[in-house]
């Protein structure tokens, strides 16, 4: 609750105004059965009704109504606007907490459950926000008010009113507890069943492929039996409120009726005052049932919170430098000094990596799956630092630059592609947002993406869905190409950057790669070592170590892990070429 009013506290002008309006309203609502049991009094039997001080009552009743009416529209008003600022104001917290956390956080946390507590968390939090609000405040007001006009009309009925609240209160707290463990389970099988349901329909097409359509729909059953069973735990307890509380109520309006009637025989009060005493009984007792179904409401409200609450505390990566360094501005050279890096402490990875790269040089990293080639590239891009060593750039060690500087210096495309939705245009400026449309075209031209984008419905104005939409992989990888060529960072780094290319339009991107990289600093990691022979320095990397450095020549007369890998490509290649000749001779 504490975090909660943290988010209210700066519209603490409005909750003063809601508050206001609402102690007005209470005020007049209870000031209605006073009038009314002056009217009631006013008809004393047949033929002695005093009309025309009942047509005044009436008079200043309507009046009131209508004062009444208009306080609480501005407290719904400014109770609106509250609960849609704070909700606003969380998600964008949330929004640019994920931008800022660490890369290990969100391997370790499914996007569905970011989106789910990020969206339906806060929404749920919302709604409870709003009923607390709106209901909430009335209510306290209302029970403390009617108390104060009992107390004047008669103490003694009070004092039973008094002391049968109890009750109700001790039903709603046992209640109280219940729900919010509920809650909190619903809460979080919900955000699994969202996690599960994105991952599917992104990779719905590798699950049919494998024929998992009943391995997936078991895990969801499972998952949605999970939910259902917490759900209804959660509305049982929630929904015994209403009766537990209207039980109470009873006892208190039975216990009033009792009382004031006893009164009114022993002539201690009128028929009118035990009238307006009745009412306030009602009113009275009314609140405890909203506040106990708005406690129950708040119970599912602070569950969603407080999973939106541990993203916003999740830790962040490291901050920035306070005193950052600035790079030169074309940085080249670069040296990795006894890095020492592993994801999981129990599982060494790269240990004591040493390595010195000269300004313009081309770098090809290659070795086995998992021998921590990608690694390397997360740690040049500051994505994961060092657990010790360092990495420096012109002599600057990377901490103590600021991560944008640092990024953009680095020309990046991935095997993994990544495009928004948006205009093709869009995604290829997305680097360079300023770019003028000439520079676009040549960036695409460049990347032999021109062709295939003139071919598109609406050209460079084509709008893409998630993730390129329809767009084929290799088309999408040619427009990520595109968008380094445009920006022509001082570093490049290239993690299988041709993988989902054709062979024909691979050697002439590998011709435009090649002029790219004249006089700049490049990363290239490739399996298919055909690619890099003219690499500067080609490092082999094998359990995080690297085991040969040289270049493709001098690999290969040592004989070692880079010349056995090569020839392995070679006859497998070569066994390729003979398998199409003899295909293509058995079609002749």
């Amino acid at each position: 609750m504490k975090k909660v009013l943290s988010f209210i506290r700066p519209h603490s002008a409005l909750v003063l105004l809601s508050l206001l309006m609402a102690v007005v309203s209470v005020v007049l609502t209870l000031y209605v059965p006073v009038l009314t049991g002056r009217v009631i009094d006013e008809i004393v039997g047949p033929g002695a009704v005093q009309f025309e001080r009942i047509a005044r009552i009436m008079k200043v009743m309507v009046f009131i109504v209508l004062i009444t009416a208009a306080a609480q529209w501005v407290m719904n008003v400014a109770n609106n606007r509250i609960v849609c600022l704070v909700s606003s104001e969380v998600r964008e917290q949330a929004f640019e907490k994920i931008e800022i956390l660490p890369v290990s956080y969100l391997d370790a946390h499914s996007s569905g459950d970011l989106v789910s507590r990020v969206i339906a968390d806060v929404d749920q939090f919302a709604d409870g926000l709003l009923l607390g609000f709106t209901q909430f405040f009335t209510g306290v007001a209302t029970i403390l008010g009617t108390l104060v006009f009992m107390l004047v009309t008669n103490a003694g009925i009070t004092l039973v009113v008094v002391l049968l609240t109890p009750v109700s209160l001790l039903a709603a707290r046992f209640i109280a507890q219940k729900t919010y463990a509920m809650f909190r389970m619903q809460s979080e099988a919900r955000g699994e069943q969202t996690a599960l349901v994105d991952e599917m329909v992104a990779n719905q097409k590798v699950v049919q492929a494998y024929g998992q359509e009943k391995n997936i729909q078991g895990r969801f059953d499972k998952m949605n039996e999970r939910l259902r069973s917490y759900s209804l735990r959660a509305v049982f307890f929630s929904s015994i409120t209403n009766p537990v509380t209207r039980f109470v109520n009873s006892l208190v309006y039975t216990g009033v009726g009792l009382t004031g009637a006893l009164c009114v025989v022993r002539g201690v009060m009128s028929v009118g005052q035990l009238s307006a005493f009745l009412s306030y009984a009602n009113q009275y007792t009314k609140p405890f049932n909203e506040i106990s179904g708005v406690v129950t409401e708040l119970q599912n409200a602070l569950a969603c919170a407080g999973r939106v609450f541990e993203l916003l505390e999740a830790p962040a990566q490291t901050p920035d430098a306070e005193a950052a360094k600035e790079l030169p501005d074309n940085p080249g050279s670069m040296s990795l000094e006894h890095v020492n890096f592993s994801y999981v402490p129990q599982k060494k990875l790269i240990q004591d990596f040493n390595l010195k790269v000269k300004a313009g040089q081309r770098v090809a990293i290659v070795g086995p799956t998992g021998c921590g080639k990608t690694t390397l590239i997360n740690l040049l891009m500051r994505f994961y630092d060092v657990n010790s060593g360092a990495i420096k750039i012109e002599g600057t060690d990377i901490r103590e630059v600021r991560r944008h500087d640092l990024r953009s210096t680095f020309g990046m495309v991935l095997q993994d592609t990544w495009l928004s939705g948006g205009t093709i245009r869009d995604n290829i400026a997305m680097g360079r947002p300023e770019a003028e449309e000439k520079e676009i075209i040549e960036a695409a031209k460049r990347a032999h993406a021109h062709s295939f984008i003139r071919r598109l419905p609406r050209g460079y104005d084509t709008v893409i869905g998630e993730n390129g939409g329809s767009l084929s992989q290799g088309q999408k990888q040619l427009l990520c190409i595109a968008r380094v060529m445009l920006c022509l960072p001082p570093m490049l780094i290239l993690d299988e950057a041709t993988s989902s290319i054709d062979i024909r339009t691979e050697a002439r991107i590998q011709e435009a790669f090649h002029s790219m990289m004249q006089g700049r600093t490049s990363f290239i990691v490739a399996h298919r070592l055909s690619t890099i022979q003219n690499a500067d320095v080609i490092l082999v990397m094998q359990d995080g170590n690297v085991i040969e450095q040289g270049n493709h020549e001098s690999l290969l007369k040592k004989g070692g892990a880079y010349a056995r890998l090569y020839n392995s490509q070679f006859v497998l290649s070569q066994a390729d070429n003979r398998a199409d000749v003899f295909v293509r001779g058995k079609q002749d």
